[in-house]
């Protein structure tokens, strides 16, 4: 693994670049702590991008899905905007109709982050501050991105806080793995998962954990994305796609989720010690234009975290970070040919 310094935009955004010795490529801005581009080989040996996003550094300033970005302090929706921690509520900012998503008006996404070269790869930081979009505590949060000659792209995530808070951080990257941004409904697509978090009609869920054996939902055993994607059912009309948390079946050793396009002959595999992931196809893309045209379920996501909402709900697992303890997690993005 190599990493390099290779520019610096006049918003102070900085460039790295992180190359195995197979050519495949990393380049990561200080932005969001973002991927901006992921040059991984074809079937012919040829380097694609197969993350979403815009031509230059800077651009990443202006609207957009949260192109893979650091998403802090909490990935995902929190309903109401509010939650109650050692007996105070909390208000949020209210960014998604009266809910809270992906962090706020200002989240990690749209923070500079501090960048060191270290030997365990790329590492962003930044202090999130007591209150900031109405979170408690100072928050010391750092990621790590490296890239072994397996072609395995890993994102450690580590954060410590001074109050009790909460704390579930994902990385919101946009994936075309056949490199023509046109659809993904053709890429195949494995979930290791039984079980989703059922929502409300706000995207919200609130503890019922639905079976989705044999059901459009299903994923385990690899499909087309666009095999039951226009089902009619209830979850599947009001995202206008797949938008959910799946509850995966994790021994934190196996991949956890696959995606494979035929087209270029790239597999991707995932692996995470995280609970949850929540796949993404695409569903609010509407013709941004920025490296491609991004059209409606032009890309998806696969975002490993907590369970959504779970400062709200009592059965889910806690995403409460104690004064003073470690949160530590991570995840891997493999990309070979099939």
């Amino acid at each position: 693994m190599k990493i390099k310094k290779i520019d610096v935009t006049l918003n102070g955004i900085e460039l790295y670049e992180i190359t195995n010795s197979n050519g495949m490529q990393a380049q990561i801005i200080t932005y969001g702590a973002r991927i901006f581009k992921l040059f991984v080989p074809d079937r012919n040996g040829q380097l694609i991008d197969v993350v979403a996003g815009f031509t230059y550094p800077d651009f990443f300033k202006q609207e957009n899905p949260y192109f893979n970005a650091v998403i802090g302090r909490v990935g995902n929706r929190i309903g109401g905007a509010e939650f109650e921690l050692s007996g105070i509520k909390y208000s949020l900012f209210k960014n998604d109709g009266d809910n809270h998503l992906h962090g706020g008006n200002e989240g990690f996404d749209k923070k500079i982050w501090k960048a060191e070269i270290t030997e365990a790869g790329l590492k962003l930081s930044r202090i999130s501050p007591d209150g900031e979009e109405g979170y408690p505590g100072n928050l010391n949060v750092s990621v790590i991105y490296s890239l072994d000659d397996n072609n395995t792209l890993s994102i450690s995530y580590e954060a410590e806080s001074d109050k009790d808070t909460l704390c579930s951080l994902t990385n919101h990257a946009y994936f075309n793995l056949s490199g023509k941004w046109d659809t993904i409904l053709d890429h195949e697509v494995y979930i290791s998962s039984s079980k989703l978090t059922a929502v409300d009609e706000g995207l919200i869920p609130h503890g019922e954990l639905k079976d989705i054996k044999g059901t459009a939902y299903d994923f385990s055993q690899p499909k087309k994305i666009g095999k039951d994607i226009k089902t009619d059912d209830f979850m599947l009309n009001i995202a206008k796609g797949y938008d959910f948390n799946y509850v995966l079946i994790n021994d934190k050793k196996n991949m956890v989720a696959s995606a494979y396009s035929e087209d270029s002959g790239i597999y991707m595999k995932v692996f995470t010690d995280r609970p949850c992931m929540q796949f993404y196809t695409g569903n609010f893309l509407d013709g941004l234009v920025g490296k491609a045209v991004y059209g409606y379920q032009s890309a998806f996501c696969m975002e490993t975290q907590g369970y959504p909402n779970a400062c709200n709900v009592d059965s889910f697992p806690s995403m409460v970070l104690k004064k003073g303890e470690k949160y530590k997690t991570l995840t891997k993005y493999s990309f070979e040919i099939k």
